[in-house]
């Protein structure tokens, strides 16, 4: 049977509707069916581990992070290798198999708790299991909202898991809310009601994520980081995964191969922990998206960790590298799941036989503001805001992309006026993080608090002001929010922001194509949830 497609999770869905003959991101039909399966599967066995949840049945570790690594597969960018997808659709469906075995009453069950691969073929099956299997509209789209949501919280849970942190709480609730995805008794409101709930636990897992960074790797520090590049073969890392950075620093000490960030992993800079290696020299490059002329120049081998992969172009495939739940086919993979040790010896071998990076640019950029350092400049924040140095912080996270619209984030950032301050966090920084905006009173006007996941250290600022000024609701604050979003970490950003009652969210450069009319008016009239206008427009509405 033809491979039928329709994806929209992502902000480029093509015209704002669905990618239907090719994902905008490169994954082919084939792939967008098989990780349609393998949500589907997941959902699944998630009924199954939560039917023995309450038979009293325990759910061994290994099986929760199967399915948030499962989630995480299909984030936008992240695994176009088809044949890994089949594997793990197979994996999880022996598991289910093995599970349901242990289940006292298979009453009521889902159709995809008890489905298995030998009624049909998986190409079939997955034409009927897509999105939208779900008609009714509305329902679709509260379902996807936390589909959505819940594959974000299963990626922080899987940076967390790498580290040896797990909270089998939020796993739990991860697979109870997948498997009310499949509920056709759940009605608009349940569904709201669930769509805050994995907000909730959006915040929980990201307080765990931050524990385990801290914890293993020292609380962020302002930490100036180098834009250039040493005459020495380098490996350059790219995505989220910190454990899979420190191994590789590790394993290539005294060998004269050199380690740089990119994207999203320019964070990294800012541990304690890692300042100890001389060879971790600097970040290359900007966002994500502009990967195909960046990854070019650096001319030696890229690790993957995490998305976000632009599918490669030929004259580098051979130096991409991908680990963890990254894929793309043709590419040497890193084997090694959580806790695990990898052996990276391929890569730096293969860096020792090209030529060291071509620099792309000089200077330094400026970052670590995660909460404990800004926190700890609580004193100089709170005078400078009771003063009136500071009239209003601008959170302005999330994602970057290759849309030309979000040009409007560098134009928002350039004419914000000098008495306001840009708490960032995820790789929508780049849009502006190396104009010079100047400082307030010693307090830098771009405060980069780190990863997409370091959102939560952002709402620990917002909470501590709360507390310090006396304010009776979070909404009081002199903190507006101008969010940019891509994939589904900044979807459980944005659930985990509203289930702490942050109200008048402007979201862009467009809103989600997964949200129905009808969707969209319930959240813009219980939250205030608007999408961007033009910058002057803006800067009226949010700062005045």
């Amino acid at each position: 049977m033809e491979n039928k497609m329709f994806c929209y999770q992502c902000q480029e869905a093509a015209g704002c509707i669905g990618c239907t003959q090719r994902g905008v991101c490169g994954k082919s039909p084939a792939v967008a069916a098989m990780q349609d399966l393998l949500v589907y599967v997941t959902k699944g066995l998630s009924a199954v581990t939560t039917r023995l949840r309450r038979e009293g049945t325990e759910i061994p570790p290994q099986l929760n992070h199967l399915i948030s690594t499962n989630l995480f597969v299909t984030i936008t960018n992240a695994n176009f290798d088809e044949a890994v997808i089949v594997s793990r659709i197979r994996e999880t469906l022996a598991e289910k198999e093995r599970m349901l075995s242990l289940v006292k009453n298979v009453r009521d069950l889902p159709e995809a708790a008890l489905w298995t691969d030998s009624e049909e073929n998986y190409a079939a099956k997955a034409v009927h299991v897509g999105i939208l299997s779900t008609k009714n509209e509305d329902i679709r789209s509260l379902r996807d909202l936390i589909t959505y949501g819940l594959k974000g919280l299963a990626a922080y849970s899987k940076h967390a898991n790498a580290l040896l942190y797990d909270d089998p709480e939020t796993d739990a609730f991860l697979q109870r809310a997948l498997a009310a995805t499949l509920d056709d008794s759940m009605d608009v409101d349940a569904l709201v009601s669930l769509t805050l709930e994995t907000g909730k636990y959006g915040v929980q897992a990201m307080a765990l994520l931050d524990k385990a960074n801290t914890d293993t790797y020292g609380n962020p520090e302002i930490t100036q980081v180098r834009l250039d590049t040493e005459n020495r073969p380098g490996i350059l890392v790219s995505g989220h995964d910190l454990r899979d950075l420190e191994m590789l620093l590790e394993q290539t000490q005294g060998t004269g191969v050199d380690v740089y960030t990119h994207s999203e992993m320019l964070p990294a800079h800012y541990y304690p922990a890692f300042k100890k290696y001389p060879h971790f020299i600097g970040n290359y490059g900007n966002a994500w998206w502009s990967q195909r002329e960046e990854f070019e120049r650096f001319h030696g081998p890229i690790l993957m960790t995490t998305n976000c992969i632009v599918p490669p172009k030929d004259s580098y495939r051979c130096r991409l590298y991908t680990t963890g739940a990254a894929g793309y086919p043709g590419c040497p993979h890193i084997s090694g799941g959580s806790g695990e040790y990898k052996d990276f010896s391929q890569l730096i071998a293969h860096a020792k036989t090209c030529p060291p990076p071509e620099t792309l640019e000089h200077g330094c950029i400026t970052g670590g503001f995660s909460h404990a350092q800004v926190l700890a400049l609580a004193d100089q924040v709170i005078e400078a805001v009771r003063s009136g140095a500071i009239r209003k912080f601008v959170v302005m996270a999330g994602c970057d992309g290759r849309a030309k619209s979000r040009s409007y984030y560098t134009q928002f950032a350039k004419e914000l006026p000098s008495d306001t301050v840009i708490l960032t966090a995820g790789c929508a920084k780049y849009r502006y993080n190396k104009l010079d905006l100047g400082d307030i009173n010693g307090i830098p006007r771009i405060l980069d608090a780190g990863q997409c996941n370091d959102s939560y250290s952002l709402a620990v600022i917002a909470l501590k002001l709360k507390e310090i000024l006396g304010a009776d609701d979070i909404n009081a604050l002199p903190i507006v929010y101008n969010i940019s979003w891509y994939e589904q970490k900044a979807v459980i950003v944005l659930l985990a922001l509203l289930s702490l009652g942050v109200k008048q969210i402007h979201l862009g450069p467009t809103l989600p194509a997964f949200l129905t009319p009808n969707v969209s008016k319930l959240l813009v009239e219980r939250f205030g949830l608007s999408g961007i206008g033009t910058v002057e427009e803006d800067l009226k509405s949010l700062i005045g």
